[in-house]
């Protein structure tokens, strides 16, 4: 079977599953669980790895050298630059103290992780500079909604935005009203970050039934869910080796029409504008 995938706007393809890493790094205890963890996904195509220099202060960005130690070309590496240093300067200064943490030459995709003070155009040029400099490879955006992207579409390159990750599942579907759509129209993928929403889709009730049904956990359900929509991609987060497979196995479920009814009415679609869930 084909597993899911989405597109960036330079016409690369990527699975549309992948990992996240928020919360790793925050005790030295857990690093080798978590670098386990991290193995088990590429191994398993799971390749598309997210973090960002807020996670554990950096920390989280060092669980993932040590988790690509002599893999580097079989992922692709997302990292964040905090707002409060996306600054042209501070853009690229950060970028830099990332791709020392991770080990890497190259961050693949480097998000603005939220909103802040700065003009998004002077983070946007910072982004530019970085990719002629050959630092990044793509840039994106993380919690924006579909207004901001509105007014970085208007930003003078603002068209090579190449992803927004937002929250979105099961339990939070409001972007599926207007961003969603967006996002589709432009071909622009929207990344999901909390897809088991915080946790408490691992073992729903209401994802039982469809569980039993196609043979898998309320977690890889949930994920399902997700995949199932064009230009979505889902970045789970485990320390947990063994509970890796468990999430792989979504790429492999395929819900019918009647599933997607049941889940409509365990969790409804949003029936007007809501505001931008953010964790």
């Amino acid at each position: 079977m084909t597993h899911p995938s989405v597109t960036l706007p330079s016409g690369e393809t990527l699975p549309a599953l992948g990992l996240g890493t928020w919360h790793m790094g925050e005790r030295a205890a857990n690093k080798s669980n978590e670098v386990a963890a991290l193995k088990a996904g590429i191994d398993l195509g799971l390749t598309v790895i997210d973090t960002a220099e807020m996670y554990a202060d950096g920390a989280a960005e060092t669980v993932v050298a040590e988790a690509i130690a002599g893999r580097r070309g079989e992922v692709f590496i997302v990292s964040k630059v905090l707002p409060s240093n996306a600054s042209f300067k501070g853009t690229i200064a950060a970028c830099e103290r990332s791709l020392k943490r991770l080990g890497t030459e190259v961050i693949d995709l480097y998000l603005l992780h939220w909103r802040g003070g700065t003009p998004l155009a002077d983070t946007v040029r910072a982004f530019e500079q970085l990719r002629q400099d050959g630092l990044i490879r793509h840039w994106g955006v993380s919690n924006f909604d579909a207004d901001d992207m509105e007014e970085l579409a208007g930003v003078a390159q603002g068209g090579n935005c190449a992803a927004n990750q937002v929250q979105f599942s099961l339990t939070s579907r409001g972007v599926e009203w207007d961003l969603l759509p967006f996002q589709q129209k432009r071909n622009i993928p929207l990344m999901a970050y909390c897809p088991l929403g915080g946790g408490g889709l691992v073992d729903h009730p209401a994802l039982v039934p469809l569980a039993k049904k196609h043979g898998a956990t309320p977690a890889a359900i949930a994920i399902a869910f997700l995949l199932s929509k064009p230009g979505v991609q889902a970045i789970p987060k485990t320390a947990k080796k063994q509970r890796v497979p468990e999430l792989a196995k979504a790429r492999d479920i395929a819900l019918d029409d009647a599933d997607h009814a049941a889940l409509d009415k365990a969790f409804p679609p949003p029936r007007q504008k809501q505001g931008l869930a953010m964790t």
